[in-house]
């Protein structure tokens, strides 16, 4: 490996508050020699209940311990029990315009649709197709979509993403000021949109799959929903679906609409106003779902620095990693170690990056007046659910939970004169990031590609949306030295190549000093918020605001 400079353990003074109590020391032999085990054969990818999980849980209870962290469940354990369930739907659907004969769709080249019920047949005949514009109630756009209008039993169809509302003054550029601009918003994301219909009571919803906006084709859709579908176990229905869910082509949902006598095209254009009222487009539906389903127990993994001052220690710092990836695919040709998903930047190197931050918290005469809490999580690959199902059911009240800040792969490439902030405009701990980057010589701005919505995408999501202020950070791509051309082309090249593949390994030209400014920097934050006077707030037109109160 490469390393700048070249002893392996390297220092680098966080600022301001965390400065004064200790220099933040980074071992980086320690920190890829983490990553390298978690990304071994022998951990089998690391997916959710299989022996790969094991090995991991007890990999990183030995380094937990080792470091003299707390168990961080209040049963004395280091463990949260995620209780999942994995379900293989096989879906049909049809449709009938009038009293014309049914038309069958081929699944899944013409419609992907699931169900997260474990029932082995779910049913939904003769549902009145609805079309539902973007399918968003958004009070701070004084938008609403859905004008009151019973949807009850009904299949919705909506349009991916947000509306697409032009500049008044510049037509030709989208309105920063209305869902994001060109940055997409919570309200454009599919669980939005899914979760909007299962509150209204809908049979079912069919998300119309546009190439241009979504940004991938259709292919992506059909290649990650045709198999097994994971979800948190439920006593009853999954609150986050209704009934039956998929997406539609484009030329699909054009076909639906004329086989109703309405235009699509029209349609679309018409949903871009706040006008837009429901339009049934005289068509019937009828769509099933056999299924079969299996638990998976699985586990967050949780550890503890318990707050020095009496008064605040019941308040959490809380950071987050994600453990997992996907496993092994047997279906893949050539040898073993060539069908196993390694994982080593996502997220073996987030692990790795709590294990330091971790030990620097321990590293400190005094521990800070608030508490911090490791948790790392599973199955966040399939669908966050181990995030999704701590902030369901918090170990620490999530009311006294200041921020989370979360890990999603480490800069490997190099030193940076930036820091992307995902999700940037939502609160004011952004403050305290962009004070201790300046401390580094680092400038803070948003994301690279707000097109994508990272934000929705990672962890920090579930806190968010459960009221929590949430930070993802990553490595910026203004890098310096002789060789920031080639290390931006490392960055652009995994995105490109390694990314959720089998060939995200350990690389024997990593350059980890990009990755110890970036724990620096997580350290930093984190040790201001739990020292600080007051805890970080949403900002007035956060999404999740309301949630908070």
């Amino acid at each position: 490996m490469r390393f700048h400079p070249t002893a392996a353990l390297l220092t680098l003074c966080a600022c301001a508050a965390a400065s004064a109590a200790a220099p933040l020391k980074v071992d980086t032999d320690a920190m890829l020699s983490q990553i390298t085990t978690l990304a071994s054969d022998a951990f089998e990818g690391r997916a959710p209940g299989s022996p790969g999980e094991t090995a991991t849980v007890d990999y990183l209870q030995q380094q937990l311990k080792k470091l003299g962290l707390e168990p961080g469940n209040p049963d004395g354990t280091y463990l949260q029990a995620v209780p999942t369930v994995g379900i293989s739907t096989h879906p049909t659907l049809s449709y009938r315009a009038g009293a014309g004969a049914p038309v069958k769709l081929a699944y899944p080249d013409q419609f992907v649709a699931w169900s997260a019920r474990t029932e082995k047949q779910v049913n939904v005949t003769d549902s009145e197709l609805v079309f539902v514009g973007y399918g968003i109630t958004a009070p701070q756009y004084q938008w609403d979509d859905y004008k009151g209008v019973d949807l009850h039993g009904k299949t919705l169809v909506v349009l991916i993403n947000d509306p697409p509302l032009p500049d008044p003054k510049h037509p030709k550029q989208l309105d920063a000021s209305q869902f994001g601009g060109k940055a997409l918003t919570w309200y454009g994301r599919w669980n939005y949109k899914f979760e909007m219909a299962a509150k209204l009571g809908a049979a079912a919803v069919l998300i119309v799959h546009d190439t241009k906006p979504a940004g991938y084709p259709y292919e992506v859709a059909r290649s990650s929903l045709a198999r097994e579908v994971f979800t948190i176990k439920t006593k009853g229905p999954n609150p986050a679906f209704p009934p039956l869910a998929g997406w539609l082509p484009l030329e699909q949902a054009r076909a639906m609409c004329k086989a109703g006598g309405q235009d699509f095209d029209q349609l679309q254009h018409g949903a871009l106003s706040r006008d837009f009222k429901p339009v049934p487009l005289g068509v019937k539906v009828s769509l099933s779902a056999q299924n079969t389903w299996r638990e998976v127990a699985s586990n967050n993994v949780v550890a503890k620095i318990t707050g020095s001052d009496p008064a605040l220690k019941n308040e959490v710092v809380l950071y987050s990693a994600h453990w997992d990836h996907f496993g092994i695919d047997s279906t893949l040709p050539g040898p073993r170690t060539q069908q196993i998903f390694h994982g080593a930047r996502d997220n073996a190197s987030g692990v790795a990056a709590l294990l330091a931050v971790a030990k620097a918290y321990k590293a400190l005469p005094v521990a800070p007046k608030r508490s911090i809490v490791f948790l790392f999580t599973t199955g966040e690959e399939r669908g966050l659910l181990g995030a999704q199902y701590y902030a369901r059911n918090p170990l620490y009240p999530l009311n006294k939970t200041l921020l989370d800040l979360n890990v999603d792969g480490l800069n490997l490439w190099g030193r940076t004169r930036d820091v992307e902030l995902v999700g940037m405009g939502r609160s004011d701990a952004e403050d305290v990031v962009v004070s201790a980057a300046k401390a580094q010589g680092r400038t803070v701005h948003g994301e690279i590609n707000p097109e994508l919505g990272m934000y929705f995408r990672n962890d920090q999501m579930e806190f968010a949306r459960a009221g929590v202020p949430a930070l993802l950070l990553r490595g910026g791509a203004q890098y310096t030295g002789a060789n920031a051309a080639a290390a931006l082309a490392k960055r652009q090249a995994y995105t490109a190549n390694q990314y959720h593949t089998v060939h995200d390994v350990v690389e024997p030209d990593w350059d980890l000093r990009g990755a110890v400014q970036d724990i620096a920097l997580l350290y930093d934050v984190g040790y201001q918020v739990a020292q600080a006077s007051a805890a970080p707030q949403w900002k007035p037109n956060a999404e999740f605001k309301a949630a908070r109160k």
